[in-house]
C-alpha cells in the first residue's frame, strides 16, 4: 500500500476513474490506441491517496469513459469496496491548469474545490463534459511561494523535463 501517487490519462469520468487504453467504442478497432496502464491500475486500486493530473479540457473530462483502465470510485458510493478494494482508498484530487477538484464525500463525484487565480467558474464548466459538484466554498488556489518555486526549477526539476513542457 502507498500513501500517495499521482497518475493521468486520457479520459477521466465523474468518479475519477481512468482511461489510458483506448478512444473509440470497437476495442480491437480503437481509433486512438494508448499503452494501457502500465502499472497505473494497481496504484489507482491499492493507494490510500491517488492525485490526478491532466490537462482541463471536455474530451478528457467525459461523462462516460471509452475504456475503464484505472478504477477511481467506479459508480459511486460503496463500488470500489464491492469490487474488493480496500476501503479508504480512490482519488483524492485532481488537478489542472484551471482548477484543483476533489470528490464529494457522499456522491463521490468530482467536485470543484478552487479555482487557479485569473481563472473563471465559466472556464472550467466549458472544459468539463459532466455537471460538476461545488464545494460549498469555493477558493481560490494558493499560489506557489517563492522557496516552492525554486525547490521546483532547481531541485526536483533542474533540467526542465517537466516544468519546461508545461509552457
Amino acid at each position: 500500500m502507498m500513501d500517495y501517487t499521482f497518475l493521468s490519462g486520457a479520459q477521466i469520468d465523474p468518479y475519477g476513474n481512468l482511461n489510458s487504453t483506448m478512444i473509440g467504442t470497437d476495442y480491437t478497432m480503437p481509433k486512438v490506441r494508448l499503452p494501457g496502464s502500465g502499472g497505473a491500475n494497481d496504484l489507482a486500486s491499492f493507494c490510500w491517496r491517488t492525485n490526478i493530473i491532466m490537462r482541463h479540457d471536455v474530451k478528457k473530462f467525459v461523462e462516460k469513459l471509452d475504456f475503464l483502465t484505472s478504477p477511481g470510485y467506479l459508480t459511486g458510493p460503496g463500488a470500489r469496496e464491492a469490487a474488493g478494494l480496500p476501503k479508504g482508498t480512490g482519488p483524492h484530487r485532481v488537478i489542472t491548469e484551471l482548477a484543483v477538484l476533489g470528490f464529494h464525500p457522499e456522491s463521490k463525484r468530482m467536485m470543484l474545490l478552487s479555482l487557479h487565480p485569473g481563472k473563471t467558474l465559466k472556464q472550467v464548466q466549458d472544459a468539463t463534459g459532466f455537471k460538476l459538484e461545488m464545494a460549498e466554498n469555493l477558493g481560490v488556489t494558493k499560489e506557489p511561494t517563492a522557496e516552492e518555486l525554486r525547490m521546483l526549477r532547481e531541485e526536483v526539476d533542474p533540467l526542465g523535463y517537466v516544468l519546461r513542457r508545461a509552457g
